[in-house]
């Protein structure tokens, strides 16, 4: 597997698969799937950056399964997989 590092406050995410069958038993096609807003933390890097040159430690962390908003972030490909690289500020929640 490829290694990657996030930068400052940047986290690596695997999306969560989406939903092959609607809730009514409806199959959906690849074309019509939204893409999942919920996915793991893979990679952190190592904080904020603030203005007094300290660096702030992230509070999400590898392992976290989080929301982001729909148009967040820049997707990436890693060994042939989908990835999201997302800031920390773009992360709308951890779901515990």
């Amino acid at each position: 597997m490829t290694k990657f590092r996030p930068l400052y406050d940047r986290l690596l995410v695997k999306r969560v698969a989406a939903e092959e069958m609607s809730k009514g038993g409806i199959i959906i096609p690849d074309s019509a799937k939204e893409k999942p807003i919920e996915g793991e933390v893979i990679a952190v890097g190592n904080g904020k950056v603030l203005e007094d040159g300290k660096v702030r430690n992230l509070e999400v962390k590898v392992g976290d399964k989080v929301l982001f908003g729909k148009y967040s972030g820049t997707e990436i490909k890693l060994d042939g997989e989908e990835h999201m690289i997302l800031r920390e500020d773009e992360v709308l929640g951890v779901l515990e």
